[in-house]
């Protein structure tokens, strides 16, 4: 027996999703419609809203519903630090380790050739022209401890020691292989206490 098309085009929407293969989207699926159709309204409601309201920080690159988000906009945080990590998701993990008071430069991504991702895809000319504009005094790069996010860093530092600016990274409290995302607040907060200068 074939599904309703309506319901093979749910649960294909729902494999979007990261994590979610083809039997736990099926799964999502029956349970909204059978079991939760409030939820169903609830979150297609939800996921409208933000897709229509939610825009990237003109300064930043992270989420945000104006031009400019409110991290970027406060006069509280300390514009001389300059915190570059690849997702507004792993910008938020930072932000709840409560241990870091600058701004920051969202990549959206990292640099990956395999994928076909190059420096103009993670807002390189953006990242390097907000870094040298003689506020910043310190870059800290926060990319992932993955083999991508690593050359990532790498790549970046050694275009901003050529500008003649102070570059650190998050240490190794990070384990290697994760993503920032995953990582509790603790293990973050003392990888950025512990940062070390890159070298080139």
């Amino acid at each position: 027996m074939k599904a309703p098309a309506p319901l093979e085009q749910l649960t294909s929407a729902l494999r979007r999703l990261p994590g979610v293969g083809p039997k736990s989207a099926q799964r999502f699926a029956y349970h909204l419609l059978q079991h939760d159709r409030e939820g169903a309204r609830l979150i297609a409601r939800a996921l409208g809203e933000a897709v229509e309201r939610i825009r990237h920080c003109a300064r930043c690159n992270t989420f945000t519903e104006n031009e400019v988000c409110e991290t970027c906009a406060s006069a509280r945080r300390d514009p001389s630090l300059l915190c570059v990590v690849e997702t507004p998701s792993d910008q938020l993990m930072v932000e709840q380790t409560m241990s870091y008071n600058g701004l920051y430069f969202v990549l959206l991504g990292r640099l990956s050739p395999l994928d076909g991702v190059g420096p103009k895809d993670i807002h390189l000319d953006r990242l390097l022209a907000r870094a040298a504009d003689g506020v910043v005094q310190e870059v800290i790069l926060a990319t992932n401890f993955t083999q991508e996010g690593e050359a990532t860093a790498h790549y970046i530092g050694a275009l901003l020691h050529a500008r003649g600016l102070k570059v650190t990274r998050l240490a190794r409290g990070v384990p290697v292989g994760s993503e920032l995302e995953y990582v509790d607040p603790g293990t973050i907060a003392h990888a950025l206490r512990d940062r070390r200068t890159v070298d080139d």
